[in-house]
């Protein structure tokens, strides 16, 4: 019994670490810019796809396919927010309803040009780390764990240390005020979607290799990413992140031992009470940061 908890607790440290990385983009462009991307999700799917196109048709070496999938979700992150979200910044409705296009759009494009069937990707290794004789953890995991924390350190880093972060931070807080600083609400707005795109694209790249690659894998990212930042707090990162380990624990073990439906019901019935006990989340304020 003590090894099936620690196994499961492993498995769930994989689940919070992708899921780490999808939420805390997904916040930092609902907090810089206002905007609810439901595209989100399709970001991640892309991510998985260019290791579906380059590593497992072509062979390109597995570090350097990460990280184009990580710029090129990136750079598909910063062409919707100039094509749609910034001729849509006083619309938030509008930018969310485009979002929702954008995502039927991009499901049909690769629909196209990949089919509607799974793909497989092969693990880099299948060699695995031996905690005792029946506790393992695949190195794919750890690799997924390990970037994990180091993008997120990175991500804090980026924002608490330099001038571009900075003015992240500002126009989180107030773009009205920050405009007047001289900070350019277009390029903060850039800046956080290539991020928050390319942490999106990274975390489906690092994880194509353990599931199931098809164009509609988002639906259930998003969903768990939305309760995710509900739960801590729509705008906070660290939020985000504590949140989504909770959820991953919570929904991994209610998955191991009863069932899957069961653990989205339980996360489901998660966010209930977190909103009844803290309507704001569990770092959220009651006006948007």
């Amino acid at each position: 019994m003590a090894e099936l908890l620690v196994q499961t607790g492993l498995n769930a440290l994989y689940a919070a670490a992708y899921m780490s990385l999808i939420a805390v983009g997904l916040v930092l462009i609902f907090g810089v810019m206002g905007i609810i991307n439901f595209a989100h999700g399709e970001l991640f799917m892309l991510g998985a796809y260019v290791v579906v196109a380059l590593y497992a048709d072509f062979q390109v070496p597995y570090v350097l396919v990460a990280a184009l999938g990580l710029v090129f979700v990136g750079c598909v992150g910063v062409a919707m927010e100039w094509a749609m979200f910034r001729r849509l910044r006083d619309n938030p409705l509008g930018g969310l309803v485009a979002s929702i296009g954008f995502l039927m759009i991009l499901q049909a494009l690769v629909s196209m040009g990949f089919g509607v069937r799974m793909a497989h990707v092969p693990p880099v290794t299948q060699e695995v780390i031996i905690f005792s004789e029946r506790v393992r953890l695949p190195v794919q995991r750890l690799i997924v764990i390990l970037a994990a924390i180091g993008f997120l350190t990175a991500l804090w880093a980026f924002l608490t240390k330099t001038r571009f972060g900075w003015a992240l931070r500002a126009s989180a807080q107030d773009q009205e005020a920050a405009a007047l600083q001289g900070i350019s609400i277009n390029q903060t707005a850039g800046i956080a979607m290539f991020i928050g795109a390319s942490l999106a694209g990274i975390a489906g790249a690092l994880t194509a290799p353990l599931i199931s690659v098809n164009p509609h894998m988002g639906h259930s990212v998003i969903v768990a990413a939305f309760i995710v930042i509900i739960v801590g707090g729509v705008g906070s990162l660290e939020g985000a992140v504590l949140a989504a380990v909770i959820y991953a624990f919570v929904h991994t073990f209610v998955t191991t031992f009863a069932d899957g439906v069961i653990a989205d019901v339980v996360g489901l019935l998660l966010m209930l009470v977190v909103l009844i006990i803290k309507p704001t989340g569990l770092f959220g304020t009651a006006d948007r940061a």
